[in-house]
């Protein structure tokens, strides 16, 4: 028991953080508390993770550390910083930076709407936070007003990312247990509802729907029960910002309307793209008295903001070092033994979730045995794909794509095992998927599954499972009818094969009642 109560109410956490009497706001999820390092003498929220059915799941407690250390390597000023993470009774906790401000959901509630300036510009702070997240492979889930702060000097703290999850590794868009969606009805996009998964464009799909109540100060759907409003969220089509407020410009009405379209594919492709749109519009912000400071008090931020605007500017490359001594070639058999140690220390750093750590120490391995071995030498070979599933596992799904990508490459050209040059599609495949580019993964599981087909047989359970996997991602795509076609096949040939009681044609059956 790491919690200790004292007479005036308070407690202590990990005979470290003293927390308030009681907590500062409650949630599905969880519960934050404002609390004071006693260490380093400073403010503090802290964050427990409560169980959805209130019984303690240690998986949930060992995902939630993981993801943890993974959120925390997020470091935008638009996010509050991660300080220290443990578990009290089986909870678990994040200390968090505490943030001072005011909701956008209040400022709503009190000015009934935003002005133009002010929606683009909290709207296109979000996107500057979310293209951090989504470059480290973090979807927010559950983006909306509440979780937005405006703070006095103009800038906006997007909030919850300590309960965001990193997108699942298993299969491939599937980030929850079946039975449990994290997320607001309100903000959630129709495959969030219907599947239980989530892109990067689930996020933007929530930023529409943000933006389209800080315009018009009205939720793009309301209804009376949460299925009811789901239903509005899959079915109906919203009215366009410029029927419930028609001064707003049409340029940014069809950006809200870009956000909102049902399916992923045909939302922006990244929150770079939607920034691009909104930040002209972000101008001729007006004061807020009582909520931000006055424009005469000089900000830290906006003063580095502009300095970094003004400054920034194309970069050159630095020549390489060239001189001095030439080095000893060390004999063939030390550098493989030194790739073992590698090896060895990789997969050390990553059973310890230190996976930009390993990740490194084998992109250096990799470059030093390619030199000396060459790409498709055995052991270059066994580094390459440490590299490759270390960047995965920790998140850098863009990082890790072109890795597998070049290993399909280089040992499709030779006599490269079959089943790992399979394994690498799959993954490459995966990676895309996982970033959003739902087209080009489907591109690849397609021509993987033609050529497993031949390696295999149709009846074999790899390429049937891969069917599995397709029908998966295209529903989550928003390809229903596809995606109801792929598994209708797939359960009749399961049927043929194992019967129709067998496991396996349950597993489809479930998916095809959601499609």
């Amino acid at each position: 028991m790491t919690d200790t109560a004292r007479g005036d109410g308070r407690r202590m956490l990990a005979d470290r953080y003293e927390l308030d009497p009681a907590p500062l706001a409650r949630g599905g999820m969880g519960q934050v508390w404002v609390g004071h390092d006693t260490r380093l003498k400073r403010e503090v929220a802290v964050k427990f993770l409560h169980f959805p059915d209130g019984v303690e799941d240690q998986e949930m407690v060992q995902r939630f550390v993981r993801e943890s250390r993974i959120t925390a390597r997020l470091q935008h000023p638009g996010v509050p910083a991660v300080f220290d993470a443990g578990a009290e009774d089986g909870l678990p906790y994040l200390v968090m930076q505490r943030i001072h401000g005011v909701g956008v959901h209040d400022l709503i509630a009190e000015q009934e709407r935003l002005s133009v300036g002010w929606s683009a510009c909290v709207a296109a702070q979000v996107c500057s936070v979310l293209s951090a997240a989504h470059r480290a492979s973090l979807v927010h889930r559950d983006l909306k007003p509440s979780n937005l702060i405006l703070e006095p000097d103009g800038t906006v703290k997007v909030l919850d990312f300590g309960l965001a999850v990193a997108l699942d590794r298993g299969d491939m868009t599937q980030i929850t247990r079946t039975g449990h969606t994290p997320g607001t009805p309100a903000y959630m996009a129709p495959e969030q509802l219907e599947h239980g998964t989530s892109t990067s464009r689930t996020d933007l799909y929530a930023l529409g729907c943000t933006l389209h109540e800080m315009l018009t100060g009205q939720r793009v759907f309301t209804a009376s029960t949460s299925f009811a409003l789901a239903s509005k969220q899959v079915n109906e089509t919203p009215r366009g910002v410029r029927a419930l407020r028609p001064e707003v410009p049409e340029e940014l009405a069809e950006v809200v309307g870009a956000l909102l379209e049902k399916r992923p594919g045909d939302r922006p492709g990244t929150a770079d793209e939607v920034y691009a749109r909104l930040i002209g519009f972000a101008e001729g912000l007006e004061a807020i008295p009582g909520v931000l400071h006055p424009p005469s008090l000089s900000s830290p931020h906006r003063m580095y903001g502009a300095a970094v605007s003004r400054g920034f500017g194309p970069t050159g490359t630095a020549a390489p070092e060239t001189g001095g001594e030439p080095e000893t070639p060390r004999a063939a058999s030390e550098v493989r033994s030194e790739v073992e140690r590698t090896r060895s220390r990789a997969a050390h750093l990553t059973g310890t979730a230190q996976y930009r750590q390993a990740a490194e120490t084998l992109r250096e391995a990799v470059a030093s045995a390619e030199e000396d071995f060459g790409a498709t030498d055995p052991d270059t070979v066994r580094l390459r794909l440490d590299w490759a599933n270390a960047l995965f596992e920790g998140g850098s799904f863009r990082k890790a794509a072109p890795v597998y990508a070049r290993l399909v490459e280089d040992l499709s050209a030779g006599d490269g095992d079959q089943s790992l040059v399979f394994r690498c599609r799959l993954q490459n495949a995966t990676c895309r998927a996982l970033t959003g580019e739902a087209g080009p993964a489907l591109e690849i599981l397609s021509a993987l599954l033609d050529d497993e087909v031949a390696a295999y047989g149709a009846d074999d359970h790899r390429p049937l499972e891969l069917r599995r996997q397709i029908g998966v991602l295209q529903l989550t795509a928003g390809l229903r009818a596809e995606g109801a076609a792929t598994l209708r096949g797939l359960r009749a040939d399961l049927v043929r094969l194992h019967g129709a009681d067998h496991p396996t044609v349950a597993r489809v059956e479930d998916l095809l009642r959601e499609a």
